[in-house]
């Protein structure tokens, strides 16, 4: 099987916007978009599913307080109860206001930092990772859109031609 890519290069943002939507209208398989800065409703365009990160991140956030209530339980009630203020030091209810400031930090620093590494992962970013860029245009001013070939080549390069691409290359992808 052959494992031939169009890349099909554009100089302006929203001609790349009306060239995903005319692609997917031809049922043709959109591999992957490179541009050099976001594009605003690309996501939706190309029919990708929505993220489930916030999800993560509220699962996250519910760990991070679980976290920071069961330690300051454990440290200011049971461990090393201090009488601090003239405050109870036998009830976590009764010093619970005490406690909101670190539960909410520790709620926001597990979410974010936890957040940062699923992102990383689900992007398969790992360190010293070489890049997968195809053209290095596209991190300066040009948009590219990578798609699969299969056994339509001359009828994919004049499609794209009319999309308004200023240039399309078919490469053989390894």
């Amino acid at each position: 099987m052959s494992n031939k890519v169009i890349y099909a290069i554009y100089n302006d943002d929203d001609v790349l916007m009306d060239a995903v939507k005319k692609t997917r209208a031809a049922h043709h398989h959109i591999e992957e978009v490179f541009t050099p800065f976001p594009v605003h409703g690309l996501d939706k365009a190309m029919g990708l599913a929505p993220t489930r990160l916030a999800i993560c991140a509220f699962l996250y956030g519910c760990v991070g307080i679980s976290v920071a209530t069961t330690m300051m339980s454990y440290i200011m009630i049971h461990d090393w109860p201090q009488d601090i203020g003239g405050k109870p030091s036998f009830s976590f209810i009764q010093n619970m206001p005490s406690f909101v400031p670190i539960m909410f930090e520790m709620t926001v620093f597990f979410a974010a930092h936890l957040m940062v590494i699923t992102f990383y992962m689900r992007s398969r970013l790992w360190p010293f990772k070489e890049a997968e860029n195809p053209d290095v245009r596209t991190t300066d001013d040009h948009f590219l859109m990578e798609v699969a070939v299969n056994d339509n080549e001359a009828e994919l390069v004049s499609f794209f031609e009319g999309t308004g691409a200023v240039e399309v290359k078919v490469i053989d992808k390894n």
